[in-house]
């Protein structure tokens, strides 16, 4: 199932213009007022289905892990890691070197892919 994409209104006019979702507040804007041919508001209807709500798009749950022995809660079937910002290098390689002996992924690897 895709995720619907809301753009911000006028942004393909404008290359100054940034298509991250803002609210349309003008005056007269066709978007603001919902007629047909505008672009679509955001609304409850278009929530993410509940098994798959929250989840990273690879489908895994996220835990964050700020050292090697965080490892120990992760549950490889269903979670995967990601390793704190505020993690230095040392203890980085040390939690990459375990999850790699436990099967766990890491979401924020460092690696490309």
């Amino acid at each position: 199932m895709s995720k619907k994409r809301f753009k911000r209104e006028g942004s393909h006019k404008k290359k100054q213009t940034p298509s991250s979702w803002r609210k349309p507040r003008g005056r007269h804007s066709n978007a603001r007022l919902q007629k047909k041919h505008a672009a679509p508001l955001p609304k409850a209807g278009y929530r993410t289905a509940k098994n798959i709500r929250g989840l990273h798009p690879s489908g895994y749950e996220e835990v964050m892990v700020h050292n090697p022995s965080d490892l120990e809660k992760v549950d490889p079937e269903t979670e995967a890691a990601r390793i704190s910002s505020k993690v230095g290098g040392k203890k980085r390689e040390q939690i990459l070197e375990k999850a790699e002996e436990a099967e766990i992924k890491v979401l924020n690897s460092g690696e490309e892919k």
